[in-house]
């Protein structure tokens, strides 16, 4: 088994495609206009309309309802990406910081509400961790 991607349903897949582009300065890859991929070098981020969900099973998803999950990238330097960020992203959740497992982190949430957390492993069990 392979965990290869994380699926975001969305009202405006146009919209959340657009945000994580710039976010990620990855280009998404589309297949229909009611869905698109980020694809990086270890996982996907999948975002799909609202008129997908009842191909599995109608109802069974609602967008911008996530309480519980944090969609997290791995980046070189999060306090650039900070930087980089500030004036696009309308509110950060916190600002870079590093974490008790030794990953400094940026959380924010995109424009539906999901959050997203950006981090940087910074202690040495951290990059080992990561390979960096």
């Amino acid at each position: 088994m392979d965990f290869v991607s994380i699926r975001v349903i969305t009202e405006d897949v146009a919209r959340l495609v657009e945000f994580y582009e710039k976010v990620t300065g990855v280009r998404a890859d589309w297949t229909t206009e009611d869905f698109a991929e980020i694809r990086t070098r270890h996982a996907t981020l999948a975002i799909a309309s609202t008129r997908t969900v009842p191909l599995f099973a109608p109802g069974s998803s609602r967008p911008a309802d996530n309480h519980s999950v944090i969609i997290e990238f791995l980046v070189d330097d999060v306090d650039r990406v900070h930087a980089n960020l500030t004036g696009y992203v309308g509110e950060f959740v916190t600002e870079p910081t590093t974490m008790p497992w030794g990953n400094r982190a940026l959380l924010f949430r995109d424009p539906d509400g999901n959050l997203v957390n950006f981090f940087t492993p910074v202690t040495p069990e951290a990059i080992a961790k990561f390979g960096r």
